[in-house]
């Protein structure tokens, strides 16, 4: 899986955001960047999704298969959520009576609770994108990549009142095995895609549409952005795929858990 290099303007105002929510929690985090490996503390906030239930550990490979089979379609949504743009993605998912896995950002779900409550309520599943989106993940330390998903698994879960993300995307799909045996243990499937639109490059609605026709044989599952810059494009991309593709006899699911 490709890595996304030419987002590096929106890693960086990312991860300066993460650094300021890092300081201004620092005095009530139970969970820093010095945790340690698999097998410290656990998190208190990320414990469950709703009181008394017990998290249970899911499979370490990258899925890519949809719960609706051979015929099926994940639709999944990343970086965000955005206020500009996740609305207008929630409306047309809404009118096509389609359901997304939205991979969020844990600053950016942070900063937009109503918005991950509305992807929840709308009947959406959430995944954790990390804190701040660091595309090198697979280059750094345990301690920093349980930092990463831990964190952004508390952010998310406290953004949407208690519903805990389902699955666990790298960004730019540097997966390791220790980031993926950790967020497995956390019941959050490591998620992976077939259908790379590279709509972050602004290639033009008919470039991202053309994609999707192209690779669709590849996998069910189809990676589209909803943050980090202008959305038009995809938004306009999801306006002919989705009706498209349902005319082709396509369900729209979940990646497999």
């Amino acid at each position: 899986m490709a890595r996304h290099g030419d987002k590096r303007g929106w890693h960086v105002k990312v991860a300066g955001a993460a650094l300021g929510v890092t300081v201004l929690a620092a005095g009530a985090s139970l969970w820093t960047a010095q945790a340690g490996v698999l097998g410290g503390p656990t998190p208190r906030a990320t414990a469950s999704a709703t009181p008394g239930s017990d998290i249970k550990p899911v499979d370490v490979t990258i899925v890519h298969a949809s719960d609706k089979g051979e015929h099926g379609v994940n639709i999944t949504i990343d970086d965000g959520p955005d206020p500009v743009w996740t609305p207008q993605v929630l409306d047309l998912l809404r009118e096509y009576g389609v359901k997304a896995t939205f991979c969020m950002v844990g600053t950016q779900a942070q900063a937009h609770p109503d918005l991950v409550k509305q992807v929840v309520a709308a009947g959406h599943r959430l995944c954790d994108h990390t804190v701040s989106h660091d595309t090198t993940m697979d280059t750094k330390s345990e301690a920093f990549q349980k930092q990463q998903i831990l964190d952004a698994e508390r952010m998310i879960t406290e953004a949407s009142g208690g519903v805990r993300p389902m699955y666990y995307r790298a960004p730019g799909g540097a997966f390791t095995p220790y980031s993926r045996k950790l967020a497995a243990s956390r019941g959050m499937r490591p998620l992976g895609w077939n259908v790379d639109t590279k709509d972050f490059e602004l290639p033009g609605t008919d470039a991202i549409v053309t994609t999707v026709e192209r690779e669709l044989p590849d996998g069910p599952t189809l990676l589209f952005h909803d943050a980090g810059g202008d959305r038009s494009q995809t938004v306009e991309a999801l306006r002919r795929i989705l009706p498209q593709l349902k005319e082709q006899g396509y369900s729209f699911g979940f990646p497999v858990r």
